[in-house]
């Protein structure tokens, strides 16, 4: 059996002590040594930082930029707050005790939470390093690498790609197994690598300024809350909305709202995910954190997660929002390039185009051509192939002069809602940046992004596969269990399509649904007596904590049983209730078992 907590031993125990005086004498000397002290040993925030600046991140900022231009700047930075407020409380459980969190989980709350927050984790690693790797594989061969591997075959082409990620990775994660000393240098790295991310976006904003692309007053006022986009559009894009004719407006706001609720779920799923929830406690504990590095944990978050994370992501929004938001997509409504040559748009983009108006046309059908048309697309979503086809070809012809006869702000509208990529976004900069710095630089930021989330995936697998297995987190285990996330290789090949980005937005809201497995948890452990001992919270401070964490973890488990309702319906709410009696089942059991549980 493996010892309840990660121990270090030799050296890396000298380490530890040496890191341990270094705070103490800080804060001896006073505020700004100790910040000097915790500056010189920041770690896991930085971890924590290069896994949720992934693809996540990156196309959730993209897309809220798109649909409500500055308009939900506050979401993701609110987000984060909670999220470090729940990681804070994590950190404070798991250093207090120095016990593996998985076991404290199942002894001190229910086996169902442990368990379910464990696999729940492994499965978000997986299905999280898809997308990943079709994002590194997009941006090389679109943005930095166009003229060798843009040009090869797509097999060939997303086979070098992968393997350049992989690779890459790999060598990092054997680093951070090597101890102390390999997890400096894996630190260091995830470090440049965040500063690349931080300084690509931060400049294209810039340059964008200079130009004077952005509105700050509208910037500004976007950080402001405002719930009332998650019914309805923003003002701009309601202001094209309202010069539709009164009877079909709703189809046009129905759209936006569906993709903005979208969103604005993903956004909040891929600022704190239930992966990092794992990551935080095992990599402190690896590091042989105790009681004297809580507060050093907690500036760790606050400057290596959270001043990063809101820095790229307010710039992407702002980017996105100035180049995108109620900007049609070119190639729809007769616009011509620098030399006065019709743009064509791509194949991917006209389907979206012609989806949208063919809903709009289907939308304005009134009296009998309406009626002939729900009765036939019954007919078209049949099993009956041959069936299906005729009535497809007839709903086609009865809404072919509809389409024709669409006036232009309909157009418009369906130019301006589809969804958009990296390369979309750095070729409508280089008229601002130049070509070069528009194409390199964001690449840069992207692969730089992609790839810093797939090594963090992979170390938190070999937690997981770890703590299954009751086993230390290092060796050869450890090191099989990371290789876990590089079937994420098959992204480009599973996940195929134009628009890549948009494949992190399912994934995120699904990650969401499991993220209160994690809060209530610790949210529980944090008022455990039994665990906790005397470094559980008293007083005031147990009054603050309390006040911070449980609307955190309500808000969490509110948005994702919402989720669950708007996905799954009657589903989605059996399923929530199968988990809830399973976890008063093994709870009443250990009850008697056990002369009664604690809660």
């Amino acid at each position: 059996m493996a010892e309840e907590t990660t121990q270090v031993t030799g050296a890396e125990s000298s380490e530890v002590e040496s890191n341990r005086q270094l705070i103490k004498a800080g804060r001896d000397k006073g505020p700004l040594a100790l910040l000097g002290a915790f500056c010189r040993l920041s770690g896991p925030g930085w971890l924590q930082s290069a896994i949720t600046l992934g693809g996540g991140s990156l196309s959730s900022s993209l897309y809220l930029g798109v649909l409500a231009g500055t308009a939900l700047l506050w979401l993701q930075p609110v987000a984060m707050i909670i999220g470090v407020i729940m990681l804070s409380a994590i950190s404070y459980v798991v250093l207090s005790t120095g016990e593996r969190p998985f076991r404290a989980i199942n002894r001190h709350v229910s086996p169902v939470l442990g368990w379910g927050w464990l696999i729940a984790t492994m499965m978000a690693n997986i299905v999280w390093s898809l997308p990943q790797f079709s994002l590194a594989t997009d941006a090389l061969k679109r943005n930095l690498f166009s003229g060798s591997l843009g040009k090869m075959a797509e097999t060939p082409g997303n086979v070098a790609c992968v393997v350049i990620c992989a690779v890459a990775a790999t060598i990092v994660v054997f680093l951070y197994d090597k101890g102390q000393r390999g997890a400096k240098v894996c630190d260091i790295i995830l470090k440049v690598m965040v500063a690349v991310i931080v300084l690509s976006f931060f400049g294209v904003v810039i340059k964008l300024s200079a130009k004077g692309g952005l509105n700050w007053g509208k910037i500004l006022a976007g950080f402001i809350p405002n719930l009332g986009m998650l019914s309805s559009p923003s003002k701009d894009m309601m202001a094209d909305i309202s010069q539709v004719i009164p009877s079909c407006q709703d189809y046009w706001k129905n759209i936006v709202v569906s993709q903005q609720r979208g969103v604005m779920v993903a956004a909040a799923a891929t600022a704190v995910g239930i992966n990092m929830t794992f990551l935080l406690p095992y990599s402190m504990l690896r590091r042989g954190w105790d009681r004297d590095f809580r507060g050093m944990a907690i500036f760790d978050l606050a400057t290596g997660l959270f001043v990063p994370f809101i820095l790229v992501v307010s710039c992407v929004v702002m980017v996105a929002g100035a180049q995108f938001h109620t900007k049609p997509v070119a190639g729809f409504l007769g616009e011509v390039d620098e030399a006065g040559q019709k743009i064509e748009a791509s194949k991917g983009h006209a389907k979206t185009f012609n989806a949208n108006l063919r809903g709009r046309a289907r939308a304005g059908l009134e009296g009998e051509e309406r009626l002939q048309v729900a009765t036939l697309e019954v007919v078209a979503n049949g099993k009956d192939a041959g069936a299906a086809a005729v009535a497809k070809s007839k709903i086609d012809a009865i809404l072919a002069p509809h389409i024709a006869a669409l006036p232009e702000v309909d157009r418009r509208l369906a130019a301006t809602l589809i969804t958009r990529n990296a390369f979309d976004l750095a070729n409508s900069l280089a008229p601002l940046t130049g070509k070069m710095f528009s194409h390199y630089v964001f690449g840069i930021g992207v692969v730089g992004m992609a790839v810093s989330s797939i090594i963090i995936l992979m170390l938190i697998n070999g937690f997981v596969i770890c703590e299954i297995l009751d086993r230390p987190p290092s060796g050869k285990v450890y090191l099989w269990g990371c290789m876990m996330p590089l079937l994420g290789v098959l992204g480009p090949f599973i996940w195929t399509g134009k628009t890549k980005f948009w494949l992190a937005v399912p994934t995120s809201n699904i990650a969401f649904v499991f993220l209160p497995f994690a809060y209530l948890a610790f949210a529980f452990l944090l008022n455990s007596k039994k665990l906790l001992g005397d470094a559980m919270p008293r007083g005031k401070s147990r009054f603050i904590w309390n006040i911070l964490v449980w609307p955190s973890a309500l808000l969490a488990t509110v948005g994702a049983i919402w989720k669950l309702w708007s996905g799954l319906g009657m589903l989605g709410m059996q399923l929530l209730g199968a988990a809830l009696i399973l976890t008063l089942a093994v709870h009443s059991k250990r009850g008697d078992d056990k002369g009664g549980a604690e809660a």
